[in-house]
């Protein structure tokens, strides 16, 4: 584990994915520093994952830390090579999923990892007008689309990782960004009339 780890590219406004990708490499050897290092780096993205979705926004950071856990269950299946951030997300729509399908139960017994451990990581939503009039758009939007546009736009995910992150092909996720923005585009240019429309689009 001879990699360069620059400590000022990581952070959850400058997120640089090679070096998430070479934390991870140190986290699965159980080098305690890159954990810590790692999941702080991790929890503000997947707190935002969560929030951008006005449907997981008031369990964002339940949500994420949730996440983390599983990410650290399912650790040694990243494949060091591939991109790490379609896989995060992938555990994190796992979660986002079992969640409602739990209707809020509480979370099945973790293996020993202390949950309070991982809590110093969690940051609630910042909260701004951009932010919730982007969640006002948003709630235009079925769910599969307002998923792809969240990663894409809010996450800054490629059409690729997207495409990876669902289980999906490149073509798919563009079908759905373009329904979305034909959605969107439409409800901005009829306000009034944007809430009755959009949902009927898969």
């Amino acid at each position: 584990m001879d990699e360069h780890i620059d400590s000022e590219a990581i952070g959850p406004n400058n997120v640089d994915v090679s070096t998430l990708e070479a934390l991870m490499l140190h986290y699965q050897a159980a080098d305690a520093a890159a954990t810590e290092r790692l999941l702080g780096a991790l929890c503000p993205l997947l707190i935002r994952f969560f929030a951008s979705m006005p449907d997981t926004r008031p369990v964002a950071d339940d949500l994420a830390q949730d996440t983390l856990l599983r990410i650290h269950r399912a650790r040694q299946t990243y494949r060091p090579g591939e991109p790490l951030l379609p896989w995060v997300y992938a555990i994190a729509r796992h979660t986002r999923i079992d969640h409602f399908r739990r209707n809020r139960s509480r979370r099945a017994k973790e293996e020993p990892v202390d949950a309070a451990d991982l809590q110093k990581f969690a940051a609630p939503p910042q909260e701004s007008s951009n932010l919730r009039e982007f969640d006002a758009l948003l709630s235009n939007l079925p769910e599969s689309q307002r998923e792809v546009l969240t990663m894409l736009k809010v996450l800054g995910m490629t059409v690729e990782e997207v495409a990876r992150a669902t289980s999906s092909t490149p073509g798919a996720v563009k079908q759905k960004a373009h329904r979305a923005y034909e959605t969107l585009r439409s409800v901005l240019e009829r306000p009034s009339q944007g809430q009755s429309t959009a949902k009927e689009r898969a």
